[in-house]
């Protein structure tokens, strides 16, 4: 369970706008990897893309966008993982879906309590 430091990192992490665009594409599949050249026998899933892929769609260099995906997944949002000679990005679908899951508890509290709000 996403504690309260937990859910204000990802609001941060998200609040700048090339991380929330990075972080958009990569929930979306906006991006689609290269095949590995040297390595085509690695495994990769249909959810993935790679650092220099997104890189290729921003006019930042390849540390910069490291250094936004780093944040990102620092804030539990993303997963890398080195296959190769690539690092793969995926959306940490359990963090969305329990952020996901809040936002949801905030808005029945708020309907279940509006004349508190309103009255």
């Amino acid at each position: 369970m996403l504690d309260m430091q937990q859910k204000i990192k990802i609001f941060k992490a998200l609040g700048n706008e090339t991380r929330f665009l990075i972080f958009k594409n990569v929930f979306t599949g906006g991006y689609t990897c290269s095949i590995d050249k040297k390595d085509p026998n690695v495994k990769t899933n249909p959810h993935e893309t790679c650092v220099s892929t997104i890189a290729e769609h921003f006019d930042f260099s390849l540390p910069t966008i490291s250094k936004h995906l780093k944040e990102l997944r620092e804030a539990g949002i993303i997963t890398m993982e080195k296959k190769s000679n690539k690092i793969y990005i995926e959306p940490n679908m359990d963090t969305i879906r329990e952020l996901g899951s809040c936002f949801n508890t905030l808005v029945e509290n708020f309907e279940a309590n509006r004349e508190l709000f309103f009255a």
